[in-house]
C-alpha cells in the first residue's frame, strides 16, 4: 500500500489507473481505525479496483467543545490495518494541503432540508462541514463508488442528496453498522467510555429494538414510543439529544402513512455522544 500525503501526488497515481479502465473506490475516514472501518473497506473492494482509503481529521465538522483535539490521531497503526486488509492507496492530508487558504473565509456545501435536523441540530455546522470535505475528496480522488457507514444514517443520507444534486458521477454504498458481542455500534468514540459506562452502552441499541418490535407489532404512535424511549434510557443514565422515528428518505418525522421507518437516537453517557439507529420496512413486514 502506498501512502501520500499531496493532492497532486495521489491524482497523478490514479490517473494511470484511470486510463487503464480501472474501477477506483473511496472510503473517507479520520483514522483512529476499527475493525468496523476495515469491513466498510472489505465491502468496498469487492465494488472496485482500486480502493483508496482517506484520513482526515477534519477541523469543520468539530464544533466549540467537541473532542477535534483530543481524537486520536493513529497513522502507522491505521497503515499497519489497511495494508493487511488489501488497501492500495492510503490518502492523509494535512490540514494545511486540504484548506490551503485558511479556515476563515472557507467554500462551503450546505444540504438544506437534511442537515438541520436530528444530529444538526445539536452539532451546528457539524453537516456543513462533512459535505464539504467530502466534496473536496470526491473531487481529489474522482471515485466511480464511494462507501459510507450506516451507523452515520443522517451522514450517509446528506451525502447521497449532496452527490446527486452536484451530479458527481459515482455511486454511494451504505455499509451495515458493525457491532460487538453485546450490539453496542462500533465507533472510535466508545474508547472514551469509562468501564461502568461501557456496561451500560449497549442500552442505546435495545431500545431501538424494543421500539422496532413495537412498531412491528402494530403501534404507531410514534411520538409517544420517542417520548418513552427517551425515558428509558434516561432511567439508564444517559442523557438523550434525541431519540426520533422519522421517513427513512426525507428524515421527517414518520407519520401514520409512512412505510420506510428509520429510528435514530443520540444520547450521552458521561462526555461520550454516541449514535445508533435501525430501519423498519413496514411494506415488507406485512
Amino acid at each position: 500500500m502506498d501512502t501520500y500525503h499531496e493532492r497532486a501526488a495521489l491524482r497523478s497515481r490514479l490517473q494511470g489507473a484511470r486510463a487503464q479502465g480501472l474501477r477506483i473506490g473511496l472510503l473517507p475516514t479520520m483514522g483512529n481505525l476499527h475493525t468496523g472501518h476495515i469491513a466498510l473497506l472489505e465491502d468496498l473492494r469487492q465494488a472496485c479496483d482500486i480502493s483508496v482509503c482517506s484520513i482526515f481529521v477534519n477541523p469543520t465538522q468539530f464544533g466549540a467543545g467537541e473532542d477535534f483535539d483530543r481524537y486520536p490521531r493513529t497513522l502507522p497503526q491505521d497503515q499497519e490495518q489497511l495494508a493487511a486488509a488489501g488497501c492500495d492507496l492510503l490518502f492523509a492530508p494535512s490540514v494545511a494541503e486540504m484548506y490551503p487558504h485558511g479556515l476563515t473565509a472557507l467554500t462551503t456545501v450546505t444540504v438544506q432540508g437534511l442537515q438541520e435536523g436530528l444530529c444538526g441540530a445539536h452539532r451546528p455546522g457539524h453537516f456543513q462541514g462533512v459535505a464539504s470535505v467530502v466534496c473536496k475528496l470526491f473531487n481529489i480522488v474522482q471515485p466511480d463508488v464511494a462507501i459510507f457507514g450506516e451507523k452515520d444514517y443522517q451522514q450517509l443520507a446528506v451525502l447521497r442528496r449532496m452527490s446527486q444534486d452536484l451530479d458527481f458521477p459515482l455511486r454511494i454504498l451504505a455499509g451495515a453498522t458493525r457491532r460487538a458481542e453485546d450490539g453496542l455500534a462500533l465507533s472510535s468514540r466508545n474508547q472514551y467510555l469509562r468501564p461502568d459506562e461501557r456496561q451500560r452502552a449497549p442500552m442505546l441499541y435495545r431500545t431501538l429494538q424494543q421500539m422496532r418490535d413495537a412498531i412491528l407489532s402494530g403501534i404507531d404512535d410514534y411520538r409517544m414510543l420517542e417520548s418513552s424511549a427517551t425515558g428509558l434510557l434516561e432511567k439508564s443514565g444517559f442523557r438523550t439529544d434525541y431519540f426520533s422515528i422519522v421517513d427513512a428518505d426525507s428524515l421527517e418525522p414518520a407519520g401514520t402513512q409512512t412505510q420506510h421507518l428509520t429510528l435514530l437516537v443520540a444520547a450521552r453517557l458521561g462526555e461520550t455522544r454516541l449514535i445508533d439507529n435501525i430501519s423498519v420496512n413496514l411494506a415488507a413486514a406485512r
